[in-house]
């Protein structure tokens, strides 16, 4: 990774893309130690997190990680879910949060040197640009180890810098560091859902 002393950095995580990227790549991360890595080699301003919570269930298991989350670091964007059923009769959820990550992006652009992106998605290759127009140097955080990749191909091209999610994983895996509390990992994502990157969806099983 290539990040100067003085540079202002801020982390945007699309927090269903990293589940669904970590959990392609066979590991769990550890959120503690992701911090560390990027605060290490910058001054990390801020690490904003964005996922959708299904607030109609009765428990969400995904609620202890945001909780943890927001007492350890980083800053939480949530909104509730939304479902509804397809053509086909199937039931979906969705929770799209890249307009929420695009709009915090611009406007904290004027307050960074280096933007870190931590999703494979496509449709962020403008805003990429567009920070880009401002002068602010922007990575990408995804992978090419899987197959499909997990990462559009446009969005790693129109990036400064692309970090491969599975070269991270000595210094960001849980099961090689210690453990922080609670267990966060085992609270990524419903059991009861599956994440699909193409369509930024939470798919009922």
């Amino acid at each position: 990774m290539k990040f100067y002393p003085s540079e202002r950095i801020a982390l945007f995580i699309d927090g269903a893309n990293l589940y669904a990227t970590a959990k392609s790549l066979g590991f769990d991360i550890d959120y503690k130690r992701l911090l560390e890595v990027f605060r290490t080699p910058a001054i990390l301003v801020r690490a904003l997190y964005y996922t959708a919570l299904a607030e109609d269930q009765e428990y969400s298991s995904i609620r202890p990680l945001i909780d943890w989350l927001d007492y350890n670091g980083y800053t939480m964007v949530t909104k509730p879910t939304k479902e509804f059923t397809d053509a086909s009769g199937r039931r979906k959820i969705k929770g799209n949060m890249d307009i929420e990550l695009a709009v915090d992006a611009m406007q904290l652009a004027d307050h960074l040197d280096h933007v870190v992106l931590i999703s494979g998605d496509g449709d962020f290759r403008y805003l990429v640009e567009a920070l880009q127009r401002m002068g602010k140097r922007v990575s990408v955080v995804s992978t090419l180890q899987t197959q499909p990749p997990m990462i559009a191909d446009e969005l790693r091209r129109q990036a400064d810098q692309f970090i491969d999610l599975a070269d991270l994983e000595a210094d960001i895996s849980r099961e090689t560091g210690p453990r922080p509390e609670p267990d966060e990992g085992d609270f990524d994502t419903d059991p009861e859902t599956e994440y699909d990157h193409e369509d930024d969806e939470l798919l009922e099983i």
